[in-house]
Formats: structure tokens, sequence, C-alpha cells
């Protein structure tokens, strides 16, 4: 594969590593496309859960593989077809009742691996597994490694955005903007606070002048936890105002005469 998509395992192995780069995956340098030990070839926990994390976010999809537990494959070469069944060496996903995914890994070196996704309650967690003994070990230390993250994390939010107010609008064919907030805010509390006790403060432009685009930045929803700040979205205009002319005030003048 990776000869295909980019000509050689050097390059594709490149890209990789500019890929980890800008995933923010610090401490990870990859040798080889294949992932077996190697000097030089290493990456963190985190950096695992980073990768994993945009993994399940761009392609969601990748779930619907991972929990499959059992599968026949069919082998063709040269000598012939042959069937053989493959089972799937992430446990956890038949004695985790939340368990979503992922991956498992396992070299001398490395040890035994992974990378466990797992939902409930609206809320999903990733725990990365190094090193482990055996097959087992990762599997118990995952599960336990969830359920402190169940038990510990909470999460708020909304379930729909509340309105914005507009913004005034100089020089154009109107005299102000709509405005809507780019999403619904969420957070994720570790320390058990009540966030009942989440508020939530707009700030934005003045004015703004024409021509506006949709989509444009305007200001911002900030939100509070105990006078801490925990996070902030965007507001963005949510249509776009032409710039007067002279041609937009003659029709304004032509409709007021005939009013």
């Amino acid at each position: 594969m990776s000869e295909f998509i980019s000509g050689s395992e050097t390059e594709f192995v490149a890209q990789m590593n500019e890929r980890a780069k800008g995933l923010g995956m610090e401490n990870t340098h990859f040798v080889n496309c294949n992932g077996l030990d190697t000097d030089g070839h290493e990456t963190t926990a985190r950096d695992i859960a980073l990768m994993s994390r945009e993994l399940i976010t761009t392609y969601p999809q990748i779930r619907d593989y991972c929990m499959i537990w059992m599968e026949n494959i069919t082998h063709t070469t040269k000598k012939g077809t042959s069937e053989f069944g493959l089972t799937n060496t992430n446990k956890l996903i038949r004695q985790y009742q939340y368990a979503t995914g992922l991956k498992t890994g396992s070299t001398s070196k490395a040890k035994f691996c992974l990378s466990a996704t797992a939902e409930k309650d609206g809320m999903e967690l990733i725990a990365v597994i190094m090193a482990a003994n055996d097959g087992k070990a990762r599997i118990r230390d995952a599960t336990a490694l969830l359920g402190y993250g169940f038990g510990k994390c909470r999460k708020y939010e909304e379930e729909q955005t509340e309105k914005v107010k507009p913004v005034p609008v100089k020089r154009g064919v109107k005299t102000q903007v709509q405005t809507v907030q780019k999403e619904p805010f969420a957070y994720v509390d570790t320390t058990g606070a009540d966030l009942s006790a989440v508020e939530r403060k707009v700030s934005l432009k003045k004015s703004v002048r024409a021509p506006v685009k949709k989509g444009k930045k305007v200001g911002e929803a900030a939100y509070y936890l105990n006078g801490a700040e925990i996070g902030k979205v965007d507001i963005l205009t949510a249509e776009a105002v032409k710039e007067v002319s002279l041609g937009s005030v003659m029709g304004d003048m032509v409709k007021r005469l005939l009013l």
C-alpha cells in the first residue's frame, strides 16, 4: 500500500512523520510502515491517543470493522483458493459492554499494546495500554482505565445554541447582520464540579463594515465555571450583506416614494 500511494516505503514513512507532526504527536518517529521493532521507531501512549482520536472522528465507520468478532477470509494464490477464520485480537469488545474498538499490537520490544475506545452516556474515551506483559493484562488494564475515566469524567453539552443578537453593519444594504454560534459548546469536567453552574457570556463587535461574508467571525461565546473560563465558541455571521451602492440607494428611494 505504501508503494502504491507514495511510490516507495521511504516516501510513505516521510508522509507518516509529517502527518504525525501535524497531529501534535511530538514524541513519535516512524522508521517503517509496518510497526515492527527497529532502532528509532518509537511513540508514546499520548501520541497513540491523538492518532486514535483523529481516526475515529474523521472515519467513524472504522468502528464497524473493529467490532467484528470473527470473519472468514478467502485467500487466493497461484496454488489455489483456501478459506480460513480470523478472530479479533481485541477481546475488550466481548468483555467490556461500552467498547467500540480500536486496535491491538504486539512485538517483542513493545510487548502487548492496545488503543481502546469506548462510549457511555454520550461520552467517548480512549485508553492506551503499552508494554503489558500479556494479552490478558492489556485488557485488564484498559478496562480499569476506562472505568476510572467514566467514573471521574462528567460531560456538559448544550442541546442547542442560544440565539445571538445581530451586529450593526456600516455602509451595507442592510443596517444589521444576523449572527449565530458556530456550534454547541461541550466540556468534560474531571473535578466533580456542579456543571449546572456553567455560565455563558457573549461578546460581539460593535459593528462591521460591508461587504460582509457569511461565516465571518464577529464575536465569541465564552463559558465559565466557578469564575474560571473553560472554553470558547466563535460567533459567526449567518448571512451575507452587500455594500451599499448608488443603484441600491436609488432603489430604496423609489420604494419609499411608492409607499
